[in-house]
This record gives C-alpha cells, sequence and structure tokens, in this order.
C-alpha cells in the first residue's frame, strides 16, 4: 500500500466522523497554543525585568532608608536613621572603593511666576544628574537618532545646569522642564529670570530640551517635560524642617569588587548611625543596598519559574490532548474492525493497517498544532493586554510548538495502531 493511498484511507478515516475528530482535536490545539502564548509571556516578563532596572548601572550601588508600613496608621516610618545629605558628602572619602556619589530628595514645592501658579514635585539634586539620567536612557531629546550616544549637554536647551559649587554653597537657582517654563514664563525667555518657589527667590539658570520617553508604551502615562530641579543643599535648607532621607546612588570604582564595595559602605553607615552587631554577630540595618545584579538575579530567577509554571500548565493541555487523541483512535479502531479484516484478507498486510491508524493520528495532531499555531499568535496580543503589555512572541516557539504537536501524535496514536 503506497504512502499516498494511506494518505487518502487517513483523510477519508477522519472525514468519517468530523464532529469527533473537531473536538479531540480541540485539546491538542489549546495546547499548543498555550506553549506559544505561555512563552511569550515569560520572554515579556524577562524583559520587562530588564527595562525596569536598566537604570541602575553595573557600577551603582543603590542605597536606600529602610522603611517600615504601620498598618494601624496607615503610613510609613522610618526604621532608624536617616540617610542624611551628610552621609553622601563623607562617602567618596571614607569609602575606598566608592569613587563618587549622587543624592536626590523630593519636595512638593509651588512655582510662581506673574500670575501662573504651578504646583508640582521638586527634585533636589547633585549636579552630575543629567550624567545618570543620560546613562539611564528612559528620557531623551525628541526624535533623537537612534543609537545616537546621549551626553548630559544634550539634555540641556537653554542655559546650563547647576555645578558643584552651586551645590555646595546651597544657591538658589533651577532648571526647569520644557512644559513647566513655557506655563511659568508664556514663551518668554526665561533664563536669568528670577521666580518663587515656596515664597523663596529662585533664579532660572537653564531649561531642559524638550524631552520624550525612550519606552513608546508609556509616552502617554508620563511627563518628561514637567520638572522643576534645585540643588540638594537648597530644597533641604528651603523646604525641610528637619533633616530628611536623601536617595544615595554610589558609584564603585571597579566593578569586579561590588561585594567588597557593598561591604565596605555597609560599614560605613553602620559607624555612621550607630549599629552594632547584636550576641550573634548579626546586624540590623536602617538602611539596605541594592545593585543591579542583585536586582536583575532574583528577578529573574522570578520569571524563570513563572514561565517554566506556565509551560508546564500548556505541556499538561498537551497531553490531554494526546490522550483524547487516544481515546478517539482506540474507538475508531473498535469501530473499524470489520474494515480491518477485510483488509488483511484481500492481502494488506499487518504494517499497512498499523502505520494508516498512525498516519490518521499524526494528520489529526498536525492540523491540530497548525490551527493552535494561528490561535496562539492571535493570543500573544491579548495575553499582553492582560499583562500591562507585556508579552513577546518567541519565533523558536512556533516549530517547537508543531513539533510537540506531532510527537503527541506519534505517542498517543501509536498504541492503538498496535491494536488494529
Amino acid at each position: 500500500m503506497t504512502l499516498l493511498n494511506s494518505l487518502r484511507t487517513a483523510l477519508h478515516g477522519l472525514a468519517g466522523n468530523k464532529l469527533r475528530a473537531v473536538l479531540t482535536a480541540l485539546g491538542v490545539i489549546i495546547g499548543v497554543a498555550s506553549v506559544i502564548a505561555t512563552l511569550a509571556l515569560g520572554n515579556g516578563a524577562r524583559a520587562a525585568v530588564e527595562a525596569n532596572f536598566r537604570f541602575l548601572g553595573s557600577d551603582q550601588i543603590q542605597i536606600d532608608a529602610q522603611l517600615q508600613f504601620n498598618a494601624n496608621k496607615g503610613e510609613t516610618k522610618l526604621t532608624g536613621k536617616s540617610l542624611s545629605y551628610e552621609d553622601g558628602l563623607l562617602m567618596p572619602e571614607s569609602v575606598p572603593l566608592v569613587d563618587r556619589v549622587e543624592m536626590t530628595v523630593n519636595a512638593n514645592g509651588k512655582l510662581r511666576q506673574g500670575r501662573a501658579v504651578l504646583d508640582m514635585a521638586v527634585v533636589g539634586t547633585t549636579a552630575d544628574q543629567l550624567t545618570t539620567i543620560a546613562q539611564q536612557n528612559q528620557v531623551q531629546p525628541i526624535n533623537w537618532p537612534a543609537n545616537k550616544p546621549l551626553t548630559a549637554k544634550d539634555f540641556i536647551g537653554e542655559g546650563r545646569f547647576f555645578t558643584p559649587a552651586e551645590v555646595s554653597a546651597g544657591a538658589s537657582v533651577c532648571v526647569l522642564g520644557q512644559q513647566t517654563a513655557l506655563d511659568l514664563f508664556a514663551g518668554d525667555d526665561p533664563i536669568g529670570q528670577t521666580m518663587w518657589v515656596n515664597r523663596q527667590p529662585c533664579e532660572v539658570i537653564g531649561v531642559a530640551a524638550e524631552l520624550e520617553v525612550t519606552d513608546p508604551s508609556q509616552r502617554l502615562r508620563s511627563k518628561p517635560n514637567d520638572g522643576c530641579y534645585m540643588p540638594i543643599s537648597t530644597v533641604i535648607r528651603n523646604f525641610y524642617d528637619t533633616e530628611p532621607s536623601v536617595s544615595i546612588t554610589a558609584h564603585v570604582s571597579d566593578q569586579s569588587r561590588m561585594e567588597e564595595a557593598k561591604a565596605q559602605v555597609a560599614a560605613f553607615l553602620r559607624q555612621r548611625h550607630g549599629i552594632v552587631p547584636d550576641a550573634d554577630g548579626n546586624y540590623t540595618d536602617d538602611f539596605y543596598l541594592t545593585t543591579k545584579s542583585d536586582v536583575l538575579g532574583a528577578q529573574q530567577a522570578a520569571a524563570r519559574t513563572f514561565s517554566i509554571l506556565l509551560t508546564a500548565l500548556a505541556i499538561v493541555a498537551l497531553i490531554v490532548g494526546g490522550i483524547g487523541i487516544m481515546n478517539v483512535m482506540l474507538v475508531s479502531v473498535s469501530e473499524r474492525t470489520r474494515e480491518i479484516g477485510v483488509r488483511l484478507a484481500v492481502g494488506a498486510q499487518r504494517k499497512d493497517i498499523v502505520s494508516q491508524f498512525l498516519l490518521e493520528a499524526v494528520l489529526l495532531s498536525a492540523a491540530s498544532g497548525l490551527l493552535g499555531i494561528a490561535v496562539g499568535i492571535l493570543a500573544v496580543p491579548v495575553a499582553a493586554s492582560l499583562n500591562n503589555g507585556i508579552a513577546l512572541l518567541d519565533p523558536a516557539s512556533i516549530p517547537l510548538s508543531f513539533g510537540v504537536a506531532l510527537l503527541t501524535g506519534v505517542i498517543f496514536g501509536l498504541y492503538p495502531a498496535l491494536r488494529a
């Protein structure tokens, strides 16, 4: 019996009960579609982790105060001492592996120029903030050419950013976002003009370039052109009655010694905050240190676990579909006993009968696999919409899922074929 005749006979056998074939195929279709969609979700989760923490450079240690949430009062408070501006100032000269530090603190401010009044967060920062923004690659000047490197100067549209000397002196100067400058000065040149921030005079020394976020999916949510930057020392003096807790980013001179640098930073802050070990030699720190490898390692492990779990569920769906194929083929064999006997009587060999029923199972699983691929590709945008837009189709998942569908047909169709 030729392969073509076996194929025709197999198609005729499947066409004999179309509804049963379709219902059997559903299990494999769902399984294949699930493999494609779940791998896309896993890839999207890993990509999201990398995107969320790409702002943290490989040479940086992010230092933040330890906070505790009081459920009864519904407020968050420090567990110990705050990270002070002085902690950041003394760190480079006290920690051998720390080359420099950046510090930021936010405060609510009321900006006034003439009759124009804006309420917004004022960012107090150090003089190299624009260098950090350029390295983070989260925003860029509008219509910036792809793959063209960014520098701090590219983020200034007019004027300049404040200097380290102005930060040390607590100068009353500020740099405005493009939209903020337009809202306050109505198109007039703001450079050199004096405005009021929380009833304190402040000279505008710069206006940022018109910016856009690099992630197109975030462009409707973010407002990169709204902002007011001032020296951190000025914000602490003018906006706070008590010393606030600042966020510190330490830059390490030798990336290969990050763990050693973390230990040095921790020792410095423990000495500054008077933290001593307990009886077991353990420290209860009022701060926590984060590096890119720490965060990415934990998040990527979680994303991998999530992907494995979803893939396992998809494989279970395929197995269920395979069992359905086996069940239908066993029923088909029992229903066609007379047909099998007639073929054997007219000279058909045992292998012809086996190959025919096996081919029917493979054809059913192959057709299910192709439909499952189509459904899976169409399901990726739906899965993305349910997962904050995070799903990336992996091209390798298409032949993989189709191969698994064929293998399912062979494995679960072999036993009924041998029973024929």
